[in-house]
């Protein structure tokens, strides 16, 4: 035994340095453990209200600004803890802006995602259930985020598009005004009646409550086929209605001008066949 701890009894000062350590840092690293757990708590709840109350206000902006405060919370609360254990901050911050800095390099595509964010929520060229067509897709906004814009399509697609190409490519914001022309293009044959075929297309036009009187429809002759005479037929609608609308007056025109005897041509060929006798 003597051999073992020593002579000098060092295995009971080892002993008493651990007692005090763990009496020193154990009061420390409980209090840091459920600083960490209560903290880690209320920042939930905090960023979940925080979502619920700017949800109503401004969609848009809500889960942009609630991932930003829940990350920077929980960095600061990080800190916090470790400074509570003993470790300095100063160190702390200064491996946090190392790593940083190597990550940053790393994730330059996540760091311009960001950035386009941002510029997405500062210009506003969309906001959260507008219908857009970006990167050869058209869909609804659902969500704006950090680093990605979600997009549902008209049949049920997802699509997570990066901010950083929304925010530096071209798009087109389909819902942005309330209203929209609706553009048609409807062929008669040449025998037919100009006037008559307007004046048909007109009726068909005024009948559907859809289409809006101002600014008046525009119904106007608008090239020479090789088999039709077209007509080119620009009517005014709300946004939500433009689909709609063009879809019913394909049938709508069809079955009128079937009704008048005005008659939709298709092409036609003319075949010659030559028997040659030797």
């Amino acid at each position: 035994m003597e051999n073992l701890f020593g002579a000098d009894g060092s295995a009971s000062k080892l002993l008493d340095q651990a007692m005090s350590l763990v009496m020193t840092y154990a009061p420390k690293v409980v209090l840091a453990i459920l600083t960490l757990v209560i903290g880690l708590w209320l920042i939930n709840r905090f960023v979940h209200i925080l979502d619920v109350k700017l949800s109503q206000k401004d969609p848009t902006l809500t889960k942009f600004l609630c991932g930003l405060i829940n990350a920077v919370l929980k960095i600061l609360l990080l800190i916090s803890v470790a400074s509570m254990v003993g470790i300095a901050t100063t160190s702390f911050v200064a491996i946090i802006g190392a790593a940083g800095l190597a990550i940053g390099l790393a994730l330059q595509g996540s760091l311009a995602n960001f950035a386009g964010g941002v510029l997405i929520l500062i210009f506003k060229p969309f906001k959260v259930g507008d219908t857009i067509e970006a990167q050869g897709f058209l869909g609804a906004v659902k969500e704006i985020s950090i680093l990605y814009t979600i997009v549902d399509t008209f049949d049920n697609r997802r699509i997570v598009i990066p901010n950083g190409s929304l925010a530096n490519a071209s798009l087109v914001n389909v819902s942005y005004y309330d209203t929209r022309r609706c553009d048609m293009t409807f062929g008669i044959a040449y025998g037919d009646d100009i006037d008559k075929a307007r004046a048909i297309i007109k009726r068909c036009l005024d009948a559907d409550e859809r289409v809006l009187p101002e600014p008046a429809p525009r119904i106007s002759v608008g090239s020479l086929g090789d088999n039709s005479v077209n007509f080119i037929v620009r009517p005014w609608t709300k946004t939500d209605d433009l689909w709609p609308v063009y879809w019913d007056m394909q049938e709508k025109v069809k079955k009128a001008f079937d009704e008048e005897g005005i008659s939709i041509p298709f092409p036609q060929r003319d075949v010659h066949i030559y028997n040659h006798s030797e």
